[in-house]
């Protein structure tokens, strides 16, 4: 997957992630004064090894557009003065734990800034996910980017996602969408009791 980058981005953390019978190679660029940041992916398979017919590669600059964010996270965002958090991870769902487990988490400090009584970091934090049913052929990374803007004395976190998946493992990642939104459905429109007590006179008075 070729990257052309500019000067934006001046720095890499590189991770060898296993998959079916090779292995992927992902590079995650940053810069360091920024919430911005890219993957570059590269393939390293035995010569005519059959994944290139069956695997699709994704990447969400928005984690809500993600069918496995939507059905298997929480996402936590928040805005105040010093921060500023849109689509953080904050955890799997309870429901699906047997589901979905960490293939990695790991965090890469950059910097650590002392502001009066407070202390900041500058962090690159990422969470790698991957389906119990199928653990060689479906990997999730989320890149959380933690950006200190010393200037305005704020905090910026952003998050950006890959997906690395075969065919079979989409097609049960669309199930467990297609349920949980079924789901939704139904608690939305199920209805529950209300204390609300109904009079005899006032239904006599409809009438």
């Amino acid at each position: 997957m070729s990257l052309t980058l500019g000067k934006s981005f001046d720095r890499c953390y590189n991770l060898r992630l296993s998959f079916l019978d090779g292995f992927y190679n992902i590079g995650v660029f940053f810069n360091k004064r920024s919430p911005f940041l890219l993957f570059r992916i590269d393939p390293d398979f035995i010569e005519g090894h059959e994944h290139k017919k069956a695997v699709k590669i994704n990447m969400f600059k928005n984690l809500e557009a993600s069918k496995f964010c939507e059905t298997f996270l929480n996402l936590h965002s928040y805005r105040k003065q010093s921060l500023d958090i849109l689509n953080q991870f904050e955890s799997i769902k309870s429901d699906y734990h047997l589901d979905v487990n960490f293939l990695l988490n790991e965090t890469i400090t950059l910097t650590k800034v002392q502001s009066e009584d407070k202390v900041f970091y500058d962090n690159l934090i990422l969470y790698g996910f991957f389906l119990t049913s199928f653990p060689s052929e479906f990997v999730f990374l989320v890149a959380e980017r933690q950006s200190l803007i010393k200037k305005l004395r704020k905090k910026i976190v952003r998050t950006t996602a890959i997906q690395i998946a075969t065919s079979p493992a989409l097609e049960l990642l669309k199930e467990f969408y297609e349920e949980a939104q079924e789901h939704s459905k139904i608690q939305i429109e199920k209805r529950f009791p209300t204390d609300e007590v109904i009079k005899l006179n006032d239904l006599e008075k409809d009438i």
